[in-house]
């Protein structure tokens, strides 16, 4: 008995020195960021180098937001990201309802082809996705970026989706039903309201997505004024290459969003991504 106790410990103590390292291993980058967006050009470099900055400074954030047209493209990601956001959450639900909850011929196999296209690389579309866009007038215009995001992203969420409306009972439908309630009504009160976790994490991955993609705006817009906040960095880092303070500051504004995004709906995240990966 002492020894099977003492095993576990040991089993435990192991596992949460290899959590702690691999933790360590992943957040020390972002801290080695935010360190370095504090420091004065001539502290970026120093050694040995320093986490805490011996005299902080927020001039590199007063910089890049000084900077011609940065608060521009941050708007611009920002318009782009919300509207592929609602685009995808509200599409995808809708797919995943009428695959889960709808019988039509050929309902397998078009589940199937979404899976499937899951396995495409994404830039072997570049091209195909460019003509497409030069053929529809969609180049070089923030509205022409999202049906590109938006029908990259919808897979993936269907699938995920698809996992958790299987989870909810039919006998909700069915009770819905014979009060005379449609299918658009059994949707939208019913199957929406019971899946706020996985519309949250479908949420956190949509926006992530559309914030951060980079070669599609880089490849489709051409006009300064049009441009995301991704390309924007890009272009910065071009023009100081090696003011790295002012860089990472640029990129830690960048992340601001992102971080509100998931806090704001990370108390669903792991139920949803439970919930649809158990479930197919």
């Amino acid at each position: 008995m002492v020894s099977s106790r003492s095993g576990r410990l040991v089993s435990y103590l192991v596992r949460y020195v290899l959590l702690g390292v691999v933790a360590v291993v992943l957040v020390l980058p972002f801290i080695v960021m935010l360190s370095t967006s504090f420091k004065s050009q001539s502290f970026v470099l120093e050694f040995p180098p320093r986490l805490i900055p011996e005299d902080p400074t927020i001039a590199n954030y007063a910089t890049a937001l000084g900077s011609a047209n940065f608060l521009r493209y941050f708007v611009n990601s920002t318009i782009v990201a919300v509207a592929s956001t609602v685009l995808v959450v509200l599409l995808s639900a809708m797919m995943a309802y009428a695959f889960v909850r709808f019988r039509f011929p050929g309902r397998r196999i078009l589940l199937g082809l979404i899976v499937v296209g899951l396995t495409i690389p994404t830039m072997m579309l570049i091209i195909p996705q460019f003509l497409l866009a030069r053929d529809l007038h969609l180049l070089n215009s923030l509205p022409g970026l999202v049906p590109f995001y938006v029908g990259t992203a919808v897979a993936f969420n269907t699938f995920l989706l698809s996992g958790f409306f299987e989870s909810l009972p039919v006998e909700l439908d069915e009770a819905m039903v014979i009060d005379g309630a449609g299918a658009w009504r059994r949707f939208w009160n019913l199957a929406l309201p019971l899946s706020k976790p996985a519309l949250a994490t479908c949420a956190i991955f949509a926006f992530l997505g559309s914030w951060d993609e980079f070669v599609w705006a880089l490849t489709v817009i051409n006009d300064p004024d049009q441009r995301t906040l991704p390309i924007a960095i890009a272009l910065f880092q071009g023009q100081h290459s090696t003011s790295w303070g002012l860089v990472f500051a640029a990129s830690i504004i960048a992340i601001v969003p992102v971080l509100a995004i998931y806090v704001a709906f990370q108390r669903y995240f792991v139920a949803g991504i439970t919930s649809g990966a158990l479930k197919s």
